[in-house]
Formats: C-alpha cells, sequence, structure tokens
C-alpha cells in the first residue's frame, strides 16, 4: 500500500490551509447526533453517582486525544521518510484522521454496553426458526451477530445523518476489521479479520473506499487493514485498559496500593515512589500514573508502527500494537485484574442481565411490527405507532424486510441507557406517561 494514496481525500488538500478536509471530519463527527448519545450510553460503570467515572463519550473524547498524539508522531517520521507527501501533507493530517476515526470508534454501540449487542444477536438467535428464511445468509450473519463497529460504519455513511460525509482515509482508519460476517475461515487468526466492520447493507461503499484507497485484499470481500486502524486500535486499548483501571480503584473495587503496582510494571524506571509519595492525595496520585502510563503506551506504539511500516503497508504485520510491544505482559496484568474485579463487580453484572431484559422486550415489540407480512394484530399496530415518525416512513419505504430491520435496529441501537429502561417500561406497562 502507499501513502500518498491512502491519505488521499478525493478532495483538494492543501497541507497548510486553516481548516483541512480532516478538520472538517472531525468537527462534523463531533457535532454529530450519534456522538452527542454517547454522553449516555455505558462505558462499564452504567449510570454512575461518581462524577469522575467515564461514559462512552468521556471514553470517545479521551481515546481521540491519544489518538491524535499516536497520529501525529507516526506522521512526524513518515514524512521524514517519505519526502515525496511533503508537498500534501503534515504530521497533523495523520493525527486528524487518527483522533477522527478514534472519535467515531464506538458511535455504532448499543445501549448497556457490550452486553447491549449480545441481547440483540440472542433475540435473532432465539428466533431462527421463525425469522432464518427471510434473509439470505449474509444477511442473517449479521442480524444474529450484532456488531458496533459495523453499526459505527453504517451510521457514518447513512445520509440521514446531516452531512457527514467524511473522507475515504478517515472511514477506512475508522474500519478495524475491513469484513463482512460471513467470511472464509481462513484469515480469521488475523487480527483485522476477528470481527467485521460493514454490514451487507454498506458492503458496497466499503468495496469502492478499499479500491479507491487501494487497500491489500487477502480474499473476496477480505481487505488488511488502513495501517492508520492500528493506531485508532491502539488508542482505544490504551485508554481502556489505564483508564478502567483509574475508574476501578476510584469506585473502591481495586486497592489502591494494587493500582499504584500495575501502573509501576507499566512505567518501569521512569516511576518514582519517593516523588509519588509527596503527592498527599490518592486520587491524585493515581491521576499522575496514569497520565505517566499513557505517555510511556503511546511512545512505545509509536516506536513500534514504525519499526513495522514495512510490514504494515504490505499487510503482512497483523497484530494489535499493544499485544507486541515492552508493556504487552504488565497490559495483560492489568486486563486480567479488570476482568476479575471490575467488569465481574456485582453492579456491573446486574445492569448488563436488566440491559438484557430491557432489549429483548423492545426487540420482542417491534419486530414483529415491523416485518409482518400481513395486516397487523391490534398490539403490532400500537408498537409501530409508537416509532418516530421519520423512522416509521423509512420502514414503509424499504424494499425488503432486511432493509426494514436494519433501519429498525439503527433506532433501537442507538437509543441512550436511559431512552431504551423509559421505552421498555411504558412497553411493559410499569410506568405510564404523566399527563400535561
Amino acid at each position: 500500500m502507499d501513502w500518498k494514496v491512502l491519505l488521499n481525500s478525493g478532495e483538494s488538500h492543501q497541507k497548510n490551509t486553516d481548516r483541512s478536509v480532516f478538520d472538517r471530519d472531525f468537527d462534523r463527527i463531533i457535532f454529530s447526533h450519534p456522538f452527542r448519545k454517547l454522553q449516555d450510553k455505558t462505558q462499564v460503570h452504567p449510570l454512575p453517582e461518581h462524577d469522575f467515572v467515564h461514559n462512552r463519550l468521556t471514553h470517545s473524547l479521551e481515546v481521540s486525544s491519544v489518538g491524535r498524539s499516536l497520529g501525529r508522531s507516526v506522521g512526524a517520521v513518515i514524512l521524514q521518510r517519505h519526502p515525496e507527501l511533503e508537498p500534501y501533507f503534515n504530521a497533523n493530517d495523520f493525527g486528524l484522521i487518527t483522533a477522527s476515526a478514534s472519535l467515531a470508534h464506538d458511535i455504532g454501540n448499543p445501549p448497556f454496553g457490550h452486553s447491549g449487542e449480545d441481547a440483540i444477536s440472542d433475540y435473532f438467535v432465539t428466533n431462527k426458526d421463525i425469522l432464518e428464511s427471510d434473509f439470505t445468509e449474509q444477511q442473517w450473519f449479521d442480524l444474529i451477530n450484532f456488531e458496533g463497529n459495523a453499526q459505527g460504519f453504517r451510521l457514518l455513511n447513512k445520509s440521514g445523518y446531516q452531512g457527514l460525509r467524511l473522507t475515504k482515509p478517515t472511514l477506512a482508519a475508522f474500519t478495524k476489521y475491513p469484513r463482512p460476517s460471513k467470511v472464509a475461515d481462513q484469515f480469521k487468526p488475523r487480527r483485522s479479520q476477528k470481527k467485521y466492520g460493514f454490514y451487507h447493507s454498506e458492503a458496497e461503499i466499503f468495496d469502492s473506499l478499499a479500491k479507491d484507497l487501494q487497500l491489500h485484499q487477502l480474499a473476496d470481500a477480505q481487505w488488511c487493514r488502513h495501517p492508520l486502524a492500528f493506531l485508532v486500535e491502539a488508542a482505544d486499548d490504551i485508554c481502556y485498559h489505564i483508564i478502567d483501571l483509574e475508574d476501578g480503584c476510584n469506585l473502591g473495587l481495586i486497592s489502591h496500593q494494587d493500582t499504584v503496582d500495575l501502573y509501576e510494571q507499566v512505567i518501569g524506571s521512569k516511576f518514582d515512589a519517593a516523588k509519588l509519595s509527596t503527592i498527599k492525595s490518592k486520587a491524585e496520585q493515581i491521576s499522575l500514573l496514569r497520565a505517566m502510563s499513557i505517555g510511556e503506551l503511546i511512545k512505545q506504539s509509536v516506536e513500534h508502527f514504525l519499526a513495522n511500516e514495512e510490514g504494515i503497508l504490505s499487510g503482512d504485520y497483523d497484530i494489535s500494537l499493544t499485544d507486541d510491544i515492552r508493556a504487552t505482559s504488565a497490559l495483560e496484568e492489568i486486563k486480567n485484574v479488570s476482568v476479575q474485579k471490575i467488569y465481574r463487580a456485582q453492579h456491573v453484572v446486574e445492569i448488563e442481565a436488566a440491559g438484557f431484559n430491557v432489549l429483548n422486550g423492545l426487540l420482542e415489540s417491534f419486530v414483529p411490527a415491523v416485518l409482518t407480512k400481513t395486516k397487523m394484530s391490534k398490539k403490532q399496530s400500537v408498537a409501530f405507532r409508537l416509532l418516530p415518525e421519520d423512522l416509521k416512513a423509512e420502514i414503509e419505504a424499504s424494499d425488503d424486510q432486511y432493509t426494514a430491520l436494519r433501519a429498525l435496529l439503527d433506532y433501537i441501537s442507538g437509543l441512550t441507557d436511559s431512552n431504551a429502561m423509559s421505552l421498555y417500561r411504558k412497553l411493559m406497562g410499569i410506568s405510564l406517561p404523566s399527563m400535561r
């Protein structure tokens, strides 16, 4: 793959303009309706009483900040190595593409975190006998394997959202898993083929994007990643490892000393216990170590990316950067502790269980109303009338069952945690709307 082609936005690009096309990508994402909804979507600890615990919005902003640093640092060296790029691009372009893709990386996640994805998939698995025959094999694989990454790609390309129309480099950097849901198995050991990145409904869009950027093709409908997707993945990995640990400590799920010890493993020789002891606030101690850990991981990830540039461009390198750096064993220890003490904490599991019931209840109410091939029952008719007017129009204008169902899943997966809970209560008769 060639950097000049990989960075080609398809528009006139002047590297010294005050606002480039990549600045425009960033601005369009941050002002978009789907991005704004992330403020009420679960990261790990849902509906927290503590103002220092992260939700999807704060997580996405932090991942974007780390992504910008990774992109700029890599870009500065890439431009030195490839002087032919200098007339067209600067290091900030690398940073903006990575920051924009990082900003949007969770935009397709449904309510209640990963349990929300599982709940949507489980509904279709459970109802396989009555639903599967209505869809092609590829469409059915999309439904029984709901994927937040593919949903995000769909939202970023959906014309109903006001004018996102992002550049192809940003869309490609966003796509960590450049394949559809149903593929040949021989490439699945590759990191980029672990999950999928676009639905059947957006397959042609990604195919066109991949051809224009000349992404290396592995097989039919399977490609190597855009190189900057490795940096987007690293930014996410760095933040969720390091910041989830900070949240766990602040919530009392992990002891202060255990947290310090885990951060020390990442920081290495720069860790200074004497200096740390001069900070009286334990929360501030953890905040400092978190910042130092992120800085160290950015440094190691940049070095490793640049050392493997040739393999990344050829498609031979296909490992998560944070799985292949000096701090990998330290990150693995943090992950193991986090799984045991944070991700399986009682309140987290309780919310996951509630999320399963909420999303399953919404799907049980709305899917039959959307897919009915005959006259709706009264119950289905009432459920259908509860849907937003623009969504009902989109469903009624759909050419087939899959398209109609994708529109419904856009709505349900786009609900915030609070919206989903409120709608579920109304549908189940748990609460009634107040008179105004």
